[in-house]
């Protein structure tokens, strides 16, 4: 095979990968269009905006034209194609049924993307000031489109419902700020909300490496006039070890020096923002959720690999300001759009005992618009719809997290202990470790080039092995524990270093007897298996502020503090609660060269070896906080 084929190959490979990973509209299904085009008719629209810009859009209008239908509208970056009035979509709105039941569904590209006029802006933000014909944002953008829809789409009943997953969940989102009277319902599913805390690119400060960088050698493209393709990526590689590659490519500023080579604009302006400074602050949705009128209904992943804070974090920023209208949270045991790309039987080993998805769209998405579109049924949503991983059922709550639950802490104790009991240990008892940034914790037992969404709830054995990793572990409980809502890591920790990563990752440890799933082709032994429930990262010096990172003084007992996002799970009786602590999670986190620095203009040469210790005794009880339900 010569060397133009295979990088042929590997870019249609690449391609087909990236719009299953990031399309609203691909799933496992590989349905024939030829059912749509019996069904529906297509026609495709230049819709102007209040500056002028025009935006394409798809509308698909159900072919009997005996009654009028509401409009679901899907926004999204990543194409609406196939183009072209005789080329169908193979299926429509978010699942089968929406199809079947008929509905005008409208396809539109943002601002900036594929074959719409303008200029795409990244999590373009919104403008709280009363807006002039020229000042946009995607809040003035939806409403703009849905009124030229309401006036100009024959057959619409006057509704309009909005859905997306991931950006296009930031799309919708957005939609239900100053919304267009029309607008009755909007479900952001997996939006994003924040890119600096805890959303795709960042994690409390630490940058989200593989996922980025692959990411915008396509997405970040710029695109100067319309296009109805995606172009080739600037990069690609032939090495599948993506710890290898990126151990290889050496220090942060690589990345644009030897292979973006300042082709993608975007990547520039993250390194030109490393700290949470005014750019990334305007690109915060969480503060803009008010005044909310349409009924919201927000879905996430307990897995979601990418954009979970962005669910829990909408929701309920949208809950505390907007008491008054119909807001729902809907969580299930998925991975990044696994409610609509899988049937959520499992996620890697671990399997959930039922098809979550399809319960979830038979049950909950499709009651929820085709009451709020059609007045059909009433679907009687409770405020938290939610999935209990562990014990594998669906619950439902009042508000999320639930009331019926108490605070509690875990402490880490000497000997590798973790206990719900405060330590009488006094003085400064710790464990300690030397985190080496040449030879990085793995975040995942796969040989992988990107980031894999199995590693969320991956068992964790290959990394308690490692002698830079600390495991605190409990006795085997004595009844069900079930844990519901955020997580709280508080360390008393110091460094050898002037800046250090903190890891922290809530574990489920099986019994030796468990069970082993059946169906198992790959033959996984479940017998002490360490499952993941929970993990999230922090960049040191950003404990007290991320907008004023600060130096750690070497080998100064320092607190620090931060949330890991939520969880629903039950450990249950004979399983053991165990958290690991490291400072490294690679290549998932770009390395920390434990000085402290602009890490984006780090040499190769500033990584340095560091002692680390966490300390756990009663003057520096390092623990987790959690909510126990009663």
């Amino acid at each position: 095979m010569n060397l133009y084929f295979r990088l042929q190959l590997r870019l249609t490979l690449f391609l087909t990968l990236f719009v299953l990973a990031f399309s609203s509209h691909i799933n496992a299904q590989n349905k024939d269009s030829l059912y749509t085009a019996q069904n529906y008719s297509k026609q495709e629209y230049m819709i102007p905006m209040r500056d002028g810009v025009k935006l394409f859009t798809v509308v698909y209008s159900p072919r009997d034209t005996s009654i009028d239908y509401p409009i679901l509208l899907n926004r999204t970056p990543y194409s609406v194609g196939p183009y072209g009035k005789d080329n169908y979509k193979s299926e429509l709105g978010p699942s089968d049924l929406f199809e079947k039941e008929k509905f005008i569904f409208v396809y539109q590209d943002v601002r900036g993307r594929f074959m719409s006029e303008g200029t795409f802006v990244e999590m373009r933000p919104y403008i709280a000031k009363k807006k002039s014909n020229k000042d946009v944002d995607e809040s003035s953008d939806t409403y703009d489109t849905i009124d030229w829809l309401i006036k100009h789409v024959s057959n619409n009943n006057g509704k309009v419902g909005i859905y997306g997953i991931s950006y296009p969940g930031f799309y919708a989102a957005m939609a239900t700020i100053d919304a267009h009277p029309a607008l009755k319902a909007a479900s952001p599913q997996a939006p994003i909300a924040d890119w600096f805390i805890d959303d795709d690119f960042h994690r409390h400060g630490a940058f989200w490496l593989p996922h980025a960088f692959w990411f915008y050698t396509v997405f970040g493209i710029p695109r100067p006039v319309p296009i109805d393709h995606w172009q080739a990526p600037v990069f690609t590689t032939s090495n599948p070890d993506g710890y290898d590659f990126f151990l290889k490519m050496g220090s942060f500023k690589n990345t644009t020096e030897k292979f973006f080579k300042h082709k993608i604009p975007f990547w520039d302006t993250l390194m030109a923002h490393p700290d949470y400074d005014d750019f990334w602050q305007a690109r915060n949705t969480l503060p803009h959720f008010k005044n909310i009128k349409p009924a919201v209904m927000t879905v996430g992943g307990w897995f979601d690999a990418e954009d979970l804070y962005g669910a829990l974090n909408t929701y309920k920023s949208i809950e505390k300001n907007n008491p008054q209208i119909h807001n729902t949270l809907v969580m299930g045991p998925w991975y990044h759009g696994g409610w609509e790309r899988s049937i959520g039987e499992n996620l890697g080993d671990i399997h959930f005992g039922s098809n979550t998805s399809v319960f979830y769209q038979d049950s909950i998405e499709f009651p929820f618009f085709n009451y709020y579109l059609k007045g059909i049924g009433n679907p009687q949503i409770p405020e938290a719809y939610v999935f209990e991983t562990g014990a594998n059922g669906w619950k439902k709550f009042d508000e999320w997290p639930p009331k019926n639950v108490k605070e509690e802490n875990l402490f880490f104790e000497k000997d590798k202990g973790l206990s719900f009991v405060s330590s009488e240990e006094k003085g400064k008892s710790f464990d300690e470790y030397i985190s080496d940034p040449n030879h990085p914790v793995p975040y995942t037992n796969h040989i992988t080039e990107r980031m894999i969404r199995r590693y969320m709830d991956e068992d964790q054995r290959f990394a308690s092995k490692r002698n830079d990793v600390l495991v605190y572990e409990t006795k085997p409980l004595d009844e069900d524990i079930t844990i519901a809502g955020p997580i709280e890591a508080n360390l008393f920790v110091s460094t050898s270093g002037t800046d250090a990563d903190w890891v922290v990752k809530l574990i489920d440890v099986f019994p030796d007897t468990a069970k082993n799933f059946s169906p198992n082709p790959c033959e996984v032994k479940m017998g002490g298996y360490q499952m993941m429930v929970r993990g999230d990262i922090i960049r040191g010096k950003y404990r007290n502020s991320y907008s004023k990172p600060e130096p750690f003084v070497p080998n100064k007992i320092t607190k620090v503090s931060f949330q890991l996002q939520d969880i629903f799970h039950s450990f249950k009786k004979g399983h053991r609660i165990m958290v690991q602590v490291q400072s490294s999670w690679f290549p998932l986190a770009d390395r920390n060269p434990q000085k402290f620095e602009n890490i984006y203009f780090a040499k190769d040469s500033d990584f340095q070896k560091a002692t680390q210790r966490v300390f756990h005794s009663k003057e520096y009880p390092s623990n987790l906080k959690v909510l126990i339900l009663k």
